[in-house]
């Protein structure tokens, strides 16, 4: 069985090393959570560490393919003209974007998004993007002052670096942060919280942990965005996702529904 601190610690750092996950910068906190999660079921550490490392691997799966961020930040830093309005950023971004399936099929609504989610909340001043993945590079389309707090979380470290390169170079304040949301929720308020495409993935992780989650979340409005189609687009995801929403309600929250081609958007105020 697995006793002490120091035990978990080898344990984090053996998972950390390996081939798989060496260079992708995965937040420690996140292996120990699961570790932690785990050890309740009293497994023996050999079975206790091959369940975290599937549960890991469900989570970073999207990840295991990541992106050149050395290279991508090269391009970034030889654009000429590098305001977010510019036709230089917006063929960058659309390019990075098209790179994961969750970003790439929102891009050809991208500004019909935005002005359809912004028309009910409001232009925010601040934002908390919650396990962000690349999203925040559809800055270009979402119409926003450069003045705004973008806040953006994820567990994957080179992709913050390039995270907060990319906001330096819009002139936005870099202002994104290696945490594990779920083990760490931001105590920061902002106008807006955006959740996308993650809250069945959290689910999956830890059943139940929306809930206290959403209502830990300082944000006058919280944003939560589920597919409407399983990965093969043959499946109805919509009753789901709107039950998994449903059950997760913090007490006395208004939701609102905003439905597009592949994606519904519950917008929750607390």
């Amino acid at each position: 069985m697995i006793e002490n601190e120091a035990e978990i610690q080898r344990m984090i750092e053996s998972i950390l090393d390996s081939r798989k996950y060496r260079r992708l910068g995965v937040n420690p906190a996140t292996i120990q959570d699961l570790i932690l999660q785990e050890i309740q079921n009293h497994k023996p550490s050999k079975h206790l560490l091959k369940t975290v490392r599937r549960k890991l691997h469900n989570i970073v799966a999207p990840y295991l393919g990541e992106l050149d961020y050395p290279f991508l930040s090269k391009q970034l830093l030889d654009i000429q003209n590098p305001s977010p309005f510019s036709p230089e950023i917006l063929t960058f971004c659309r390019k990075v974007l098209a790179g994961h399936a969750s970003t790439a099929e929102r891009l050809p609504h991208l500004r019909e998004f935005y002005t359809r989610l912004f028309s009910i909340t409001g232009q925010p001043n601040s934002i908390l993007d919650l396990a962000c993945g690349l999203h925040p590079l559809s800055f270009p389309w979402m119409g926003l002052s450069q003045e705004i707090n973008y806040h953006a979380y994820d567990i994957i470290q080179p992709r913050v670096d390039f995270l907060n390169l990319f906001f330096e170079t819009l002139a936005l304040k870099p202002l994104a942060k290696n945490i594990d949301i779920l083990v760490h929720p931001p105590q920061i308020h902002a106008d807006l919280g955006i959740f996308f495409k993650e809250a069945h993935r959290f689910e999956k992780r830890q059943p139940g942990c929306n809930l206290k989650f959403w209502e830990n979340l300082r944000v006058n409005i919280l944003a939560v965005s589920l597919p409407t189609q399983d990965l093969s687009g043959t499946h109805s995801l919509l009753d789901q996702h709107r039950f998994l929403v449903q059950k997760n309600l913090p007490n006395h929250a208004r939701v609102r529904e905003l439905l597009f081609e592949n994606e519904i958007v519950f917008l929750i105020e607390k």
